[in-house]
């Protein structure tokens, strides 16, 4: 298992319409922060990324994993089958 963070912060973000500066001033950080995150570059703190979470209204796994988020096609098709 790596120590890399994954997370889908970007898209969550962008499905909602917000910049990375209104998530920022949403969660009291800097907007730079947030581009750290989305590119992987930081991992948050449990309580930013429990803000972040606060903020989608969805549970911390669903931003931030350990092992890589299977692409959304992917995910699709095998619903498509159940």
């Amino acid at each position: 298992m790596s120590d890399e963070l994954h997370n889908r912060l970007s898209v969550f973000r962008v499905e909602r319409g917000m910049s990375r500066r209104a998530l920022a001033e949403s969660v009291g950080v800097n907007p730079q922060t947030i581009g750290f995150l989305e590119r992987g570059e930081y991992a948050p703190s449990v309580v930013l990324a429990l803000k972040l979470a606060r903020v989608f209204h969805v549970p911390v796994e669903a931003l931030f994993a350990l092992e890589p988020f299977p692409a959304l096609g992917d995910q699709l098709a095998r619903l498509s089958r159940e």
